[in-house]
């Protein structure tokens, strides 16, 4: 069996079969995020355990076999990984699906999501397969006292400013 083939079939599982799909409580944050260009969204719940690792991550939504199968995988990644940790997943993941096709991604960081390395040639999916990973780091970002061991190694003057509650 061909490795796009193994690919196709772990996102369908992850389509069919969604792990942690249904919203649950507690919750630490909520988020809804929309994919304008297809229609596709997500709302997601992050939960943090007293520990500061994700204690779960649950979800529901609508939209195509790639996005929904994409957050399945999400969850079953960072769910028991400390928040930093989880953070690294998603840039993992992001810098793959962003690369167009030139950056493999690693399988023992980013697991089931190496299944979508064959989307990052497709920019018009790029989009589909993030939505789940960016609305999980804008809850992880909206959770109180995450925002502030997180937000440190992506500053910016912006973000800077805007955590200071500095304006432009």
């Amino acid at each position: 069996m061909r490795m796009e083939q193994m690919y196709q079939e772990v996102i369908l599982d992850h389509y069919k079969h969604p792990h942690n799909r249904g919203l649950r409580e507690p919750y630490g944050a909520e988020v809804h995020h929309v994919n304008p260009t297809c229609g596709d969204e997500v709302t997601l719940r992050v939960h943090l355990g007293d520990d500061g690792d994700v204690a779960d991550v649950s979800y529901d939504g609508q939209g195509c076999s790639i996005s929904q199968a994409s957050i399945s995988v999400l969850t079953d990644q960072v769910i028991g990984l400390p928040v930093t940790e989880a953070l690294g997943v998603v840039d993992s993941f992001n810098q793959m699906i962003g690369s167009r096709g030139t950056v493999e991604g690693d399988e023992d960081i980013i697991g089931d999501g190496i299944a979508f390395a064959g989307v990052a040639k497709y920019p018009a999916r790029v989009k589909c397969a993030l939505l789940g990973w960016m609305a999980f780091k804008d809850a992880v970002l909206r959770i109180d006292g995450a925002a502030d061991a997180v937000v440190p190694a992506a500053a910016t003057p912006e973000t800077d400013r805007a955590r200071n509650g500095e304006t432009s």
